[in-house]
């Protein structure tokens, strides 16, 4: 099964680097991965998305927080939450497919971002299904690159898996030993 968990971390090197080997080291792929600043001064969200079962979920939720730099760990599966992937498309576009493409990503509520002689960048978020749907109409027009984020989410309502300022890290003095451990 596809879990999909929340970290918040400290924004400090090397953070990512000691997050993906907990996964290395414990044998799970992690199929999506996306980091980004949050509401709260130096504290980064992780979205790690990994299929695994319950027991490996509450394992590796276990384990995150043995990391010195975890704030939080949340498993966002199962919970009502919006989630979603942003992806840019180059699809290939001569003057007579450019309006058949141009309907299409409408239809899809994406858009176009840059346009060339010869191709479009299509930019659009949604769902993993909707994405790869998106894919699967334009293929015909040839793809000719794709990048996407992977998954962020966000639980629905007033919830949030957010850190308090409170867990936010204190300011750390140059001047103290800060000691880690990995």
């Amino acid at each position: 099964m596809r879990r999909t968990f929340v970290v918040h971390v400290e924004d400090k090197p090397g953070v990512l680097n000691r997050v993906a080997s907990l996964f290395r080291r414990r044998a799970f792929n992690i199929e999506s991965l996306t980091v980004g600043r949050t509401e709260v001064p130096r504290v980064s969200r992780m979205t790690i998305v990994v299929d695994t079962d319950d027991n490996g979920a509450k394992r590796l939720e276990a384990n995150l927080y043995k990391l010195v730099n975890v704030l939080r760990v949340t498993d966002l599966t199962g919970d009502a939450a919006v989630v979603r992937d942003l992806t840019l498309i180059r699809v290939a576009a001569t003057q007579e497919t450019r309006t058949q493409v141009m309907q299409i990503v409408d239809t899809f509520r994406g858009r176009v971002v840059d346009v060339a002689p010869d191709s479009l960048i299509v930019e659009a978020t949604g769902t993993e299904e909707k994405i790869d749907g998106l894919l699967g109409v334009l293929q015909p027009y040839r793809v000719l690159e794709i990048v996407r984020t992977g998954r962020v989410a966000m639980s629905r309502g007033q919830q949030s898996v957010a850190t308090e300022p409170a867990d936010a890290p204190a300011e750390v003095d140059p001047g103290d030993q800060v000691s880690y451990s990995v």
